[in-house]
């Protein structure tokens, strides 16, 4: 049953923007399994699911087992290893990173896959990440920021 359910998640979650743990545990229901919010509390942490920001603003689930996942664990250490700091200019992030680890954390960045971000120029200790929109970059800087702190 355990292993049917995983599934389902992984299946809604792919389908839908579903962006709370009440409306996982409602589209489960819909779907014929009868589940609380503990149960689907532990589902996503044993799925190692992530909250990512979609598109229209909002979070949503998805998941590490398919396709890239947003905080793989060593994109999350190189960066919490190698960023000394991040700043704003405009639609660009500029991140500064210990001496000689600039394009290995500009590969960390954009193998994260993160909503926003267009791409990265690396050189020795300096990135310059691109933002699609200037109103972005303050978010993508606090979701960086957040995956560095460990708080996803």
């Amino acid at each position: 049953m355990k292993k049917k359910r995983q599934e389902m998640i992984l299946s809604l979650i792919e389908e839908r923007e579903i962006d709370t743990q009440d409306g996982l545990c409602e589209a489960l229901r819909q779907a014929g399994f009868e589940v609380t919010q503990a149960t689907v509390s532990r589902d996503i942490k044993e799925l190692k699911l992530n909250k990512v920001t979609s598109e229209n603003g909002r979070g949503r689930y998805v998941s590490g087992v398919k396709g890239k996942k947003p905080e793989d664990e060593r994109n999350v250490t190189i960066l919490r290893e190698a960023v000394a700091s991040i700043d704003e200019a405009g639609n660009l992030l500029v991140i500064k990173t210990a001496s000689g680890m600039a394009m290995a954390v500009a590969a960390a960045v954009d193998g994260m896959d993160l909503p926003g971000i267009v791409g990265s120029i690396a050189g020795d200790d300096t990135i310059m990440c691109a933002v699609r929109t200037a109103e972005e970059t303050g978010e993508v800087k606090k979701r960086l920021l957040r995956i560095i702190e460990g708080q996803g």
